[in-house]
């Protein structure tokens, strides 16, 4: 799917804050100057294409308690990277996974998943529990300790 000017003004559009009302469209048009039936159209079209992923809310663990936030780094035999990959992305606990390259001597993880929870213990029988399932014993929790910045890529 190519963009058209109107699909760009709809993303940028749709990136910021998403009105909390019955017809969030309908302010959209408003602002555009493109009709609702035809934004609602043009972003079905955007999804369907795989350009436009979901809508969902941005939640600050962080603000929520959910202070225990380590990167998990696994040790996976190169022939098993998708397999274990697909797995760890499935777990609701995981926020994200992907495959980095190891260092050998240095870093020798190469498979990554993010995990969030309350506290460490927690966090630690979590993965203990994903690593037994993905049938993997290898593994380092990264906490971190602060944040610095949250934002999102943006369209523009």
């Amino acid at each position: 799917m190519t963009l058209d000017e109107n699909d760009k003004k709809i993303l940028a559009l749709l990136q910021d804050d998403f009105p909390l009302v019955s017809r969030p469209f309908l302010e959209a048009s408003e602002k555009l100057g493109i009709p609702e039936d035809e934004i609602i159209e043009r972003v079905q079209k955007m999804m369907d294409s795989g350009i436009v992923r979901r809508f969902s809310a941005a939640i600050r663990h962080r603000k929520l308690g959910i202070t225990a936030n380590p990167m998990c780094g696994f040790k996976v035999e190169q022939g098993r990277v998708r397999e274990v990959g697909e797995k760890l992305a499935s777990f609701d606990e995981v926020t994200h996974a992907y495959e980095r390259p190891a260092v050998p001597g240095k870093w020798e993880y190469n498979v990554f998943a993010m995990v969030h929870g309350y506290d460490r213990e927690e966090v630690e029988k979590m993965v203990e529990k994903i690593a037994r399932e993905i049938g993997v014993n290898d593994y380092e929790l990264l906490y971190s300790t602060r944040e610095f910045k949250k934002t999102y890529k943006r369209y523009s």
